[in-house]
């Protein structure tokens, strides 16, 4: 029986998106298809609620994902209503793919266009795994996308999206983000070669349908808490105030008490992403990638900068030489690596990587990888919950 809480909520929600009671959401959020739980470094069995990482990804199944395939190029999403190209062609310009995409008479239809960061992300799936630069399992449904491998190294095939990062990378790369299902991430990739200054090519997958999908509708509930009312989902107005390990990340969640509220959790993956707001950096607008509406912790990088957390996500990312060791985190501000002894914007705010699950505080931050990534294991949580409506 619903509360007068909760009956009123519904109503906000409603009046918010000038929808019935029973209409969808317009940004629905699709599970990330992980069903297997995890320590800190190995496959476990589920684990009770109050027991040591209860709260993860695989406990909260929700909008599993739900494909047709339409037998003429096209497959739909069942649960964001948007409708995809089933194939890839040959690697496009970020211009060439426009214009592409503005002449493509695909399945009857000739209103194609390049997907937001957000529509491309919504295919993601976290049963994939990569070791090293080899592919395990894509990152993406293979039985109904098709999805090919780099030539050199398989893990670059990247997929370009629309979006675009309103500041730059690098050494003032213009950049474009885009998602890589072979490896399970999202970054920023330079439009143009930085030596050669040639157009830089990326795969390209088109998209039709559901205009609004990725489009946020908050509302600032008043009582520590916003809505969106786009995913159904409620969000922790502020965040954790103090950084953890990945562990302690879902215990915080789990047992968060707000607003009258018992049922809070730590975000997955794709639930954490649909919060991002592209529009927003440090660099641009002295802010976070994240809508204003929100209170976020101020830290220092390693160099003393002003500097916004990483997330944590409930979701544990396969990767490396133990694939169950790391978790997927959102950088809402500057996603930083170090690169030729400099400290620097490589990946873009609103990149997703991941982490070590835990470790020894002293022995962090680190820098790991090509580009240097920033590894700080103790990062912030921002609690949410699934409004029933």
């Amino acid at each position: 029986m619903k509360t007068k809480t909760t009956l009123l909520l519904c109503l906000l929600l409603n009046a918010a998106a000038g929808h019935t009671q029973n209409s969808p959401l317009n940004h629905p959020i699709v599970d990330s298809n992980v069903s297997v739980f995890y320590d800190n470094n190995s496959v476990i069995k589920a684990p009770k609620q109050g027991e040591p990482f209860y709260g993860q990804d695989a406990h909260y199944q929700i909008n599993p994902p739900s494909y047709s395939n339409n037998g003429n190029g096209t497959i739909n999403d069942n649960i964001t209503g948007l409708m995809w190209q089933q194939e890839m062609a040959e690697k496009l310009t970020f211009e060439q793919a426009v214009t592409r995409a503005q002449s493509l008479k695909l399945g009857g239809f000739n209103d194609w266009r390049l997907p937001s960061i957000k529509e491309l992300y919504s295919l993601i799936q976290f049963s994939g795994r990569v070791k090293g630069q080899k592919a395990v399992t894509l990152f993406i449904d293979t039985d109904y996308f098709q999805q090919p491998l780099g030539t050199r190294r398989q893990i670059d095939a990247q997929t370009w999206s629309a979006t675009q990062y309103v500041g730059r990378t690098m050494r003032n790369d213009q950049t474009v983000f885009g998602v890589n299902f072979v490896d399970g991430r999202i970054k920023g990739y330079p439009k143009f070669h930085p030596r050669s200054r040639q157009a830089n090519k990326m795969y390209f997958r088109f998209v039709r349908g559901n205009k609004n999908y990725g489009k946020n509708r908050f509302i600032d509930n008043s009582n520590g808490t916003i809505t969106d009312a786009a995913s159904g989902l409620m969000w922790q107005k502020a965040d954790s105030a103090k950084s953890m390990n990945w562990q302690e990340a879902l215990a915080y969640a789990e047992n968060l008490q707000l607003a009258g509220y018992s049922d809070w959790r730590l975000p997955s993956a794709k639930e954490l992403h649909s919060i991002v707001d592209y529009s927003r950096s440090s660099q641009t607008t002295n802010s976070a990638a994240l809508s204003p509406l929100f209170n976020i912790t101020i830290i220092k990088d390693p160099q003393g900068r002003k500097q916004y957390p990483y997330f944590w996500s409930s979701t544990t990312h396969l990767d490396g030489r133990n694939p169950n060791d790391s978790a997927v985190y959102f950088a809402f501000g500057e996603a930083q690596g170090k690169m030729h002894n400099r400290l620097m914007d490589v990946h873009g705010a609103g990149a997703q990587r991941s982490d070590p699950k835990s470790g020894s505080k002293k022995d962090y931050p680190q820098y790991f990888g090509p580009q240097g990534d920033i590894r700080y294991v103790f990062n912030y949580v921002r609690s949410v919950r699934t409004i029933n409506r």
